[in-house]
């Protein structure tokens, strides 16, 4: 798990070959005015842009992602992010679906971030997390890097 501002997010660059293009992205001007659903950008790199109200944590499961990274960009309200090991994760709630590169936990989380405005979390497969947890509404991008 990365946590940090936009603004250092040159130093995690080298971590995946599409990590530029990514923050590239998250550099534009208009990001608050794009609207909700994907947008694609290259092979193996696509945005999310998420807004809508924040989740209680017992209405949520801790989700994993083997083939894509998930690197969460805040606009807006604070994203309060579960996290837990994927080592110490349980059986799945539910059968994964690899079509969708997605699987649900009951675990609760062992630790929570805040992501506030400005701020980016990345998720790797080896992290559990929980996102969308909040009182109030949450503005978002998540950039899906492949692996």
């Amino acid at each position: 798990m990365i946590l940090d501002v936009l603004d250092n997010a040159d130093r995690y660059a080298a971590l995946n070959p599409r990590f530029p293009a990514a923050f590239a992205f998250l550099r534009r001007p208009d990001l608050a005015d794009l609207p909700v659903g994907r947008i694609d950008l290259e092979d193996g790199l696509y945005a999310v842009v998420a807004k809508g109200p924040g989740r209680s944590p017992g209405d949520a499961l801790i989700e994993t992602h083997d083939l894509y990274i998930d690197l969460a960009y805040v606009i807006a309200g604070t994203d309060r992010i579960g996290w837990k090991a994927r080592r110490d994760l349980g059986p799945a709630a539910e059968a994964p679906d690899p079509r969708a590169d997605v699987a649900f936990y009951a675990d609760p989380p062992t630790h929570w971030t805040d992501v506030a405005p400005g701020m980016i979390a990345a998720y790797f497969p080896e992290d559990a997390h929980m996102p969308m947890i909040s009182d109030n509404e949450i503005h978002k991008i998540i950039m899906k890097v492949r692996v």
